[in-house]
């Protein structure tokens, strides 16, 4: 059973170059959503900082501060999003969001700065916490910088950085884990990839999985058609901890003309759009690192895109969304774990003109409902 104090969405949907922005932005959106959902109490984030943002939390007293000025606002963070590293919503991101990956020191840096600063953002309630990272990094650009070396490093520094996170929790009383976020064409885009890394570098090692488990973002996973409860499965059959489920929604083409006429709006220049297509007739999937691409000479069958729409909305025009993929994992989450469950929309700005909302605020608000509409 979900509980509504695991809710959460995640501010990276704003902008916030440095933390003046990043509180800004808060004030001007977050406190909006909480007058909407939850006007009697404090609403739940998930916080987004960005490498200078976590700079400039540069002392207890520093992010002590902060937390306070987030109380005032209403707002209490759960969780972190240590996957950006750069500014998300700079004019083009693509593959940059991927680095640095984790075979670079600065990958390493940056987490623990963002784990020593959510060990004073969380509740006094709230003595577990995670935080999602890049899955090792983006496949093409990490394997061509060495291969088995490359992998090597980034997993001494995830055992480096559980060490820290081993010495919080010793410290402070409270245990966070990061949680790598498998995303399609990245090293590890499958529950299956997971837990082979798992398996293969960090077996036996009880205390490295205590600090180290998966996010799981349901877009992502339903993108590469991987069956939600075949990926969960996976997870607890491997002893992977889920620590949080990023509740987000693909967009599906049934490959007729209209649909795919449709997708092209979705064919923009900010973010990376990953596409698959399970043929029709044998059922492979073909995997495309960005949307044109895969438009360019269509072949037939069910299209899958990554741009994260709005969870609550079923159909867009001539387009499913994955939505009822999202009911699949929530479904096949077994009754002991209690997981962050995270709205990330992000892609609000860049939707085609007829899905934007009046308001961020509004929109937000409307996921948030329908999730807990969903738990209820």
């Amino acid at each position: 059973m979900i509980r509504p104090d695991q809710i959460a969405y995640c501010t990276n949907v704003h902008a916030g170059a440095d933390l003046a922005e990043t509180e800004r932005q808060l004030a001007l959106h977050a406190t909006e959503v909480r007058r909407l959902v939850s006007p009697d109490g404090m609403l739940r984030i998930g916080l987004w900082l960005s490498a200078i943002s976590a700079g400039e939390l540069g002392s207890r007293d520093a992010v002590r501060a902060f937390r306070d000025r987030l109380a005032v606002m209403g707002l209490e963070v759960i969780t972190l999003n240590g996957f950006p590293f750069i500014d998300f919503h700079d004019h083009v991101i693509k593959h940059a969001v991927y680095e640095p990956h984790w075979g670079r020191p600065e990958r390493l840096a940056y987490t623990i700065r963002l784990a020593t600063i959510l060990a004073d953002l969380l509740p006094e309630h709230c003595r577990e916490a995670s935080i999602s990272t890049v899955p090792i990094g983006w496949r093409p650009t990490f394997t061509n910088e060495g291969c088995g070396s490359s992998v090597g490093m980034a997993v001494s520094q995830l055992e480096a950085m559980a060490a820290h996170l081993r010495r919080i929790e010793r410290e402070r009383g409270v245990r966070i884990h990061v949680d790598l976020e498998p995303e399609p064409g990245c090293l590890l885009d499958t529950a299956q990839n997971v837990v082979d890394l798992f398996d293969q570098c960090f077996s036996g090692d009880s205390d490295l999985r205590r600090y180290l488990g998966v996010c799981h973002d349901v877009c992502h996973s339903a993108v590469m058609f991987e069956p939600q409860r075949i990926a969960i499965d996976a997870y607890v059959r491997a002893g992977i901890r889920i620590g949080k489920i990023q509740v987000s929604s693909a967009v599906e083409a049934d490959g007729s003309r209209a649909s795919l006429e449709a997708l092209r709006e979705f064919d923009e220049p900010k973010y990376l759009h990953q596409t698959c297509v399970r043929l029709e007739g044998s059922g492979e999937v073909r995997f495309w690192e960005d949307l044109r691409p895969a438009l360019g000479l269509p072949p037939k069958g069910t299209f899958r895109t990554h741009f994260h729409v709005p969870i609550h909305l079923e159909r867009v025009g001539p387009l499913r969304t994955t939505r009822d993929e999202i009911r699949a994992c929530l479904a096949a989450l077994p009754d002991d774990l209690a997981p962050t469950i995270e709205v990330e929309t992000y892609a609000w700005g860049v939707l085609p003109e007829s899905l934007r909302p009046a308001t961020l605020a509004e929109g937000i608000a409307d996921e948030i409902r329908w999730l807990r509409g969903v738990v209820s």
